[in-house]
């Protein structure tokens, strides 16, 4: 027989899963953050109703890096969220014409993109405190090229995608 009183035991178990839910809230809010793919601009790299692990820390320590993709609050709709790759930081040129994109007037390898960029884009600087970020899937995204995104500020940015978790065939670390 315990020594324990009923009492006591609730108070226990109350206490262990208030814990829980602090440590659950903490580890969501300030580490790492679950998030659904939805759409194709980001194929072929991800696809969409992939699950992936987004490092909402990092960004504290360090601005974002060409190459990194992540996720970010959409400027015209804060509720909504975007995934894209960083393509250009603060203070790169970007130019993109004849369907080829240039960082700082050198032509970027992008192996990773679906379909060459249509279209183009006038040489720009990257203004302090933004990104510039488009989509794998060119033809298919709505990025930095686009009014309503433009040049993302680094306070809408929600963390890096690290990995994709789901579906457990196609788990992959991502640059």
């Amino acid at each position: 027989m315990s020594n324990m009183s009923l009492g006591e035991e609730v108070k226990d178990w109350f206490i262990s899963i208030l814990i829980a839910v602090i440590l659950a809230f903490f580890i969501r809010y300030f580490i790492v953050e679950l998030y659904l793919v939805e759409g194709p601009s980001m194929q072929p790299t991800l696809l969409s109703h992939e699950r992936l692990v987004v490092n909402k820390f990092i960004y504290r320590f360090r601005e974002p890096e060409k190459g990194e993709i992540l996720v970010f609050r959409y400027p015209k709709d804060p509720s909504r969220d975007f995934i894209k790759r960083v393509i250009a930081v603060a203070g790169d040129t970007i130019e993109i014409k004849d369907g080829r994109v240039f960082v700082n007037h050198q032509l970027i390898n992008e192996p990773y993109i679906l379909n060459q960029t249509r279209g183009s884009y006038p040489l720009s600087t990257v203004p302090d405190g933004t990104i510039f970020v488009m989509g794998d899937n060119r033809n298919n995204s709505e990025d930095s090229r686009f009014k309503d995104v433009g040049f993302v500020p680094l306070d809408l940015i929600k963390g890096k995608a690290m990995m994709v978790f789901w579906p457990i065939d196609n788990i992959k670390t991502l640059p």
